[in-house]
């Protein structure tokens, strides 16, 4: 009945029905929720809504994408843009890729809400938060619309909103765009400076991407911070530049970088890309307090230096130190068995994985399958394909 009145366009006698259904200690089913969240948002009525939201959350509907998607359309027609990105965003907080991918379609309602509705005009703070969403989502169509608007509105510059468009339109593939927003901004501070850089390695211009660094770091007052760094030394390991990778060392020595977790572990992954195994130990040796991202980087510069049986033998000193590996220290020893060969290692550093209470990702999955295919275990390739599986179902 309440499916018929909405579709007839009979808003309160649905909504009447539905009050009468509650009263009689009936709850709704997840078809008629998504029915009266949709007359709610035909009818502007925001308090509703909410009381709504609540009773979805307090039934554990909230699971659901449809009644995510449904809060969302409510929220936006109601003129409550606050309170449906809180949920889109938590939407793409969920499973990652899956979530985003099914959330996309939603993302021009959102988006149609906030730059049209004429009794809610977005600040700065408020655009700001939305372009990421756009970017996460690759929908160059709103991230314009949302840039126009920004012009007509006269929130630019703004480094905030500045950035986050950078990042979008190098995402989308229109680096062109992002170089022309930094070139055009009179103020640049170290987010706009590493949104360039991240812009230029994310269209595989990483050339540019270190000319953009060594700009940064030795022509202008904002000097790099430890995660654009991180970046730069991500740079000289994928383009195997090691003279300059050691040029940046030496600014990551300089400005007292050495003992931050990440940054060490960068320079070592650097130093073991190019080859220089010895450095990449010298560095790890001096750092004061070895978490499991250091180790991890060891063991794959290791691994790229073909010391197989050193990488293994590294691993187990790992353990033996205390130190907890993590899923990206089994994902590199797992690969490194693989390249080696080393079948029955590769069992027991498996199996290692549910001590430390890591599951088992696709990764990991990938690895033991390559290994035993290659050397005719297709009966225990065929177990570990079965657990990917499971994995990929279990992000969903």
């Amino acid at each position: 009945m309440i499916t018929r009145f909405a579709r007839n366009g009979m808003i309160k006698e649905a909504l009447d029905y539905m009050r009468l259904m509650l009263l009689e200690g009936i709850n709704p089913n997840l078809v008629v929720m998504i029915v009266v969240l949709d007359v709610i948002g035909k009818v502007g009525a925001r308090n509703l809504g909410r009381e709504a939201h609540g009773f979805v959350v307090k039934n554990v509907y909230y699971k659901e994408l449809s009644i995510l998607s449904a809060l969302i359309d409510m929220y936006g027609k109601c003129g409550d843009v606050g309170s449906g990105s809180r949920v889109l965003f938590s939407v793409m907080k969920r499973k990652g890729d899956f979530w985003i991918g099914l959330v996309s379609g939603r993302l021009e309602v959102e988006m149609r809400s906030v730059i049209r509705l004429k009794r809610f005009r977005p600040g700065a703070s408020a655009v700001a938060s939305l372009v990421p969403i756009c970017a996460q989502l690759r929908a160059l169509k709103q991230g314009k619309e949302i840039h126009a608007y920004s012009l007509r509105h006269w929130l630019l510059p703004n480094v905030p909103i500045v950035s986050s468009l950078m990042v979008l339109y190098s995402k989308c593939g229109v680096i062109e765009y992002s170089i022309k927003l930094f070139d055009q901004m009179e103020r640049k501070n170290v987010v706009s400076w590493t949104a360039m850089i991240d812009s230029c390695i994310e269209n595989g211009r990483v050339c540019e991407a270190l000319g953009v660094m060594r700009s940064m770091a030795w022509t202008t007052e904002h000097k790099p911070d430890t995660v654009t760094m991180a970046r730069m030394l991500h740079v000289c390991g994928e383009l195997k530049v090691l003279k300059l990778g050691k040029e940046v060392h030496g600014q990551v020595l300089k400005r007292g970088f050495a003992s931050v977790h990440y940054v060490a572990a960068g320079v070592i992954d650097m130093y073991g890309i190019c080859g220089d195994v010895d450095k990449a130990k010298l560095v790890f040796s001096v750092v004061p307090d070895k978490g499991s991202t250091t180790w991890s980087a060891l063991i794959r510069a290791y691994g790229h230096k073909e010391w197989y049986q050193e990488a293994i033998d590294l691993f187990y000193d790992m353990i033996s130190n205390g130190c907890s590996p993590n899923r990206f220290t089994f994902e590199a020893v797992l690969s490194i068995c693989d390249r080696a060969g080393y079948v029955e290692d590769s069992f027991r550093i498996f199996d290692l994985m549910s001590r430390y209470k890591i599951e088992a990702s696709k990764e990991h999955c990938t690895c033991m399958i390559r290994l035993l295919t290659r050397y005719g275990k297709l009966d225990e390739a065929q177990r570990y394909l079965e657990m990917s599986s499971s994995v990929a179902e279990d992000k969903r």
